[in-house]
């Protein structure tokens, strides 16, 4: 927020569109905040008035504040309502819709300098006092100017009131942009999009404030760039974007190649391609803007065949034939000039190679040297492209024209090519800084103007302000007669060999002696080093400039001879044929030099802009490299000078520094004073009178105007903000203070009140409660007693509850005890005897329940395991004594695997596929000796092994049986059925894994009710014929012994009961 009060006419009425959901209370303390950190934080980030400064006399005092600001990304600074503008070189992010929405609508004063404040302001004080405004936007190549006008241009267009005929005319004056930047701006060593042309553009604006027509003015295009340019410089945009960008339907139309590498006059800077520049992108805008200007089809493609002919037209060349004159060597580009420019190609060659002479009554055709011939085209090829650019101008002025009659009011936009200063300075640079004296010239008289205006508006005597009167070079450059521009006519006009260097002695002999004026012949010794024997040099406003006389006169004259000139009035090209009209005088008197057109031109320029209200945008650059972040001291210093800062700062603060209404001036200060806080029942300006008497103002250092508060010095005003700054820390501590214990007072009384009626409503409700549930427990007591009396009695009112109860604690206390596994049968709660049926149910449900899901959780390996206990349980259980102690050990697929069998039993019984195998004892048939055997199951037989050998092969169909006794002895009888006496009887055989083995073999026989289960005695055969006794008995310990009545006796330790076993 600024302090210092800049020009801002009369914000009464503001913008058509305000900011939109912010309070009146909001934006006040916005403002004060802003104008708080403004003036607190001039140490780090600088001050955003200039004209705060208090060595606003010295550049470097300038200079640090530029760098300050730069540094902080603050490109933008006051000095009243001038606007310095530098160059960042990157994106800040400070040209959003939101910003826009900012600074709509709001003072001057108000938010931290922006272009769109300037904008507004502008707009605002046009709608309030229904008069004209133009900005003056200036500065070097590539400090932004261009960039500046489009975002005055954007604001502009977002800003005013929106309807379809207006939203039509604001389209159409934001595409101007883009068709004037590729005629008129090229490439240069400062910057890659530099305008090559000075423009005054005019917006119209209808007394609501929409935007409704615009007019354009165009000064000195550069057009000796379309036939040269310095290395590293291109020429104008245009050419580049139709030869990378153009359709290739259109390029092969107009007879050109997509390589600018073809084209003479676009490689004499050996620059065509540019990264920072996308031409075939931009062609695509430049076509949209010209279909949005409404420009015809025809005019369009006439336009693109005159760009393609001065492509054509540079690629002509001349040879010197035996008598030195100049004949053209190129056919194929006259064909194309011929049919672009619809001129027949006979025409067109004679005109390029020779020139019409009057010789008394007679025209004669003189033939052109080849240097003649080159100047001529070159010539012819500027003309072409320069007429053909203020046709283009015309054009747009007829799109942006506003047909209604009513008037008008315009904010005009002037951008214009600023202070040039090279290494070597020709005819143009002469121009542009002689047009900017002259601006410098009006800038000085309309800002001491508006100064002294203000000073009577407000009842301050003005006081003279002391600076340098640019008027003289002015003279020196411009006088009737005196001036250098009559010099270089009257040497361009007057016959003989007048020269370049023949100007230079003319100047030498008329300005020898004027203080602003030297050459290497005037100058003394010391001088004379600095200068060439062509150069001459002014002392301009900004400095000294040095300029080469070389090409003067030849860019002066800008001939284009009358043959040429009838050549192109045959064309049938349209746009050519209306820039070459029949109609134009063919004098023989020679046309208005370049400099006396462009003199002419300033005056009707200074004529718009006297009748104007002006407003300034300074553009810089911080360096030449565009690189961001880096501010270049010499450079910026050598800008503030030559843009004339320090004068307009000087005149600015030739009286008085600071400036502000009384109103806003009391509102901000009075804490300062005890009168006026923390309300002034007067006036406001007797507040102010009050204040300043208190904060002990000396008389010189203020004035009281009419509505404002003249303050002298910024150090007055720096006391004034510090004082404040103190005073505020001690209000706000008081106020706080008030307004807390005001706050916890009111918070309190509210709390005690609160808390009273609560607590009151609390303890009747508590007392309701309380009396309820007492009334409720007498009741449920007393039906629980009478339920508990009439328990055995059938259901009935009395016991319904209390047997509900019954079921229902009975039902709770079961879900907390259920047994754990299938096996538990003796924790399940004993029911009372209302719920016997019920508890059996639920038992034998639940029982089904856990064993449901022990079988659903049952592997696959597990279930198979369990199939074949199964199996094991129907033939043993309850007659085998040991089976108990069998159940939880699990079997296994086999007992021997196939590596413990012998290789050569293996593969004689391999076929049959070896189903399970164990280690047996067998017990000879005669004698009963024990031997170490292995018995092998297959698909059809069991196998008795002793290693290598088969002992014994019986198969499944020949075994009539298997006995085993009731006790625990692990023997087994394998029954055979003997037909043949050579066969053997039966098997004893004693296994350890008893029942393991005889429940694989009633699988693999697939016979499960063989197997015998007897008591006492077992008989067996031994051979047919011849039977066998094994007697089994339990004993102390388990023995095996032969009887003395030839039995085997079996004798086995006792592990349980019979009684059990039969159980």
């Amino acid at each position: 927020m600024q302090i210092t009060t800049r020009k801002t006419g009369h914000s009464g009425t503001g913008h058509m569109k305000t900011l939109k959901h912010v309070s009146l209370e909001e934006r006040c303390n916005r403002i004060l905040r802003d104008m708080e950190g403004s003036l607190t934080a001039r140490d780090r980030v600088g001050i955003q008035d200039f004209v705060l400064l208090d060595a606003y006399t010295s550049e470097s005092a300038v200079l640090d504040n530029l760098r300050k600001r730069f540094n902080e990304n603050l490109i933008y600074t006051y000095i009243g309502t001038l606007l310095v503008s530098v160059n960042p070189y990157k994106e800040l992010g400070i040209y959003t819709k939101k910003q826009m929405d900012i600074y709509m609508g709001v003072n001057f004063f108000e938010l931290p300098p922006h272009i769109y404040a300037l904008a507004d302001n502008v707009y605002r004080t046009m709608l309030t006092e229904t008069n004209n405004h133009f900005i003056l936007i200036s500065g070097e190549s590539g400090a932004g100017k261009t960039e500046a006008s489009k975002k005055i241009l954007q604001f502009y267009a977002v800003s005013c009131p929106s309807t379809k005929l207006l939203d039509n005319v604001r389209d159409r004056l934001l595409l101007s942009n883009p068709v004037l930047e590729a005629f008129g701006n090229a490439k240069t060593l400062k910057n890659d999009n530099s305008s090559r042309f000075g423009k005054y553009m005019d917006i119209q604006f209808d007394h609501m404030g929409g935007a409704v027509g615009g007019h354009i003015l165009s000064y000195l295009l550069e057009k000796s760039r379309v036939v040269h340019q310095n290395h590293g410089e291109r020429s104008f945009h245009i050419f580049y974007q139709l030869v990378e960008g153009g359709e290739e339907d259109l390029l092969r139309w107009l007879g050109l190649e997509r390589n600018c590498q073809r084209y003479s006059y676009l490689v004499q800077g050996e620059c065509a391609k540019v990264s920072s520049v996308n031409d075939k992108s931009d062609w695509k805008t430049v076509r949209k803007a010209l279909s949005v200007i409404e420009f015809s089809e025809s005019n369009i493609e006439s336009l693109f065949a005159i760009i393609a002919s001065v492509l054509h037209l540079g690629n002509v060349t001349f040879v010197a034939d035996s008598q030195g004159y100049a004949t053209l060597n190129n056919s194929p580009e006259i064909h194309w000039l011929s049919k672009l420019l619809g001129i027949p190609a006979q025409v067109i060659q004679v005109g390029l190679t020779h020139r019409k002479i009057e010789a008394r009554s007679e025209e004669v055709l003189s033939p052109f040297t080849v240097d003649q011939a080159v100047y001529a085209k070159d010539a012819l090829a500027k003309a072409i492209y320069g007429r053909t650019f203020t046709w283009l101008v015309n054009e747009l002025n007829e799109s942006l024209a506003n047909k209604d009659s009513s008037r008008k009011t315009v904010i005009g936009l002037l951008d214009i090519y600023g202070f040039e200063v090279f290494s070597v300075n020709s005819f143009e640079q002469f121009c542009i800084n002689y047009c900017n004296e002259k601006l410098q010239q009006l800038f000085i008289q309309l800002t001491l103007k508006s100064e002294q205006e203000e000073y009577e508006m407000e009842g301050i005597e003005w006081e003279s302000v002391p600076y340098f009167n640019n008027k003289i070079i002015c003279d020196l450059v411009e006088e009737k007669f005196k001036g250098i521009i009559s010099v270089l006519d009257e040497e361009c006009l007057r016959p003989g060999e007048a020269t370049d260097m023949t100007f230079l002695e003319k100047l030498e002999e008329k300005m020898g002696g004027h203080p602003h004026f030297v050459t290497h012949k005037l100058a003394d010794q010391k001088t004379r080093k600095t200068l060439e024997r062509g150069d001459f040099r002014l002392l301009h406003y900004a400095g000294e400039v040095t300029y080469s006389v070389v090409g003067f006169l030849d860019k002066n004259n800008d001939l284009l001879y009358r043959n040429i000139k009838e050549v192109m009035r045959q064309s049938k090209n349209a746009i050519v044929k209306h820039c070459f009209p029949s109609t134009e005088p063919d004098s023989k008197k020679r046309p208005e030099t370049v400099a006396t057109q462009f003199k002419s031109s300033l005056v009707g320029l200074t004529e718009i802009l006297m009748s104007k209200e002006p407003w300034y945008v300074r553009c810089m650059k911080p360096n030449e490299g565009k690189q961001p972040g880096l501010f270049d001291d010499v450079l910026v210093r050598h800008q503030v000078k030559y843009l004339g800062l320090m004068e307009h700062l000087r005149v600015r603060r030739a009286g008085f520094a600071y400036r502000r209404r009384y109103e806003i001036f009391l509102q901000r200060y009075k804490p300062l004073c005890p009168d006026t806080w923390p309300n002034w029942k007067g006036t406001a300006a007797e507040g102010v009178e009050c204040l300043v008497k208190h904060l002990g103002y000396k008389p010189d250092e203020y004035k009281m105007g009419r509505t404002k508060i003249f303050i002298r010095h910024p150090r007055t005003l720096f006391a004034t903000e510090d004082a404040f700054e103190v005073c505020k820390h001690e209000l706000a501590t008081r106020i706080q203070a008030k307004y807390k214990g005001y706050r916890v007072k009111g918070d309190y009384m509210r709390q005690r009140q609160a808390a009273t009626k609560i607590e009151t409503c609390w303890r009747g409700m508590k007392a309701r409660r309380e009396r309820e549930k007492r009334a409720w427990a007498v009741k449920v007591i007393k039906r629980f007693i009478k339920g508990f009396m009439t328990r055995n009695q059938p259901a009935c009112v009395d016991n319904t509850e209390y047997l509900a109860f019954v079921r229902q604690n009975y039902l709770t206390r079961l879900k907390e005890n259920l047994p754990k596994t299938v096996v538990d049968k003796n924790t399940w709660l004993t029911p009372p005897p209302i719920m016997q049926e019920a508890s059996q149910m639920l038992r034998k449900l639940y029982t089904r329940h856990m064993v449901r899901r022990y079988v659903q959780g049952i592997m696959t390996e597990r279930k198979a395991q369990l199939q074949i206990k199964g199996l094991t349980s129907s033939i043993f259980k309850g007659t085998k004594e040991n089976y108990p102690h069998s159940v939880g050990i699990p079997f296994v697929d086999t007992r021997i695997s196939e590596e413990d069998i012998h290789i050569k039993v293996y593969q004689m019984i391999r076929q049959e596929r070896i189903k399970y195998s164990v280690p047996v004892v067998k017990y000879d048939r005669n004698g009963f000796r024990p031997r170490f055997r292995q018995l092998i199951y297959t698909g059809s037989a069991a196998y008795l092994v002793e290693e290598a050998k088969i002992k014994q092969r019986v198969e499944f169909n020949n075994l009539k049986g298997v006995s085993v006794s009731t006790l625990s002895d692990n023997f087994l009888i394998l029954h055979v059925q003997c037909e043949d006496i050579k066969q053997k009887g039966d098997l004893v055989l004693q296994c350890d894994y008893l029942f393991e083995a005889l429940t694989k073999l009633c699988l693999v026989a697939n016979k499960h009710n063989f197997i015998k289960v007897v008591q006492g005695s077992v008989k067996f055969d031994i051979q047919p014929g011849r039977e066998g006794f094994v007697d089994f008995k339990s004993g102390q310990e388990t023995m095996i012994y032969r009887a003395k009545n030839g039995h085997l006796m079996v004798e086995s330790t006792r592990t349980k009961s019979r009684a059990m076993i039969q159980n």
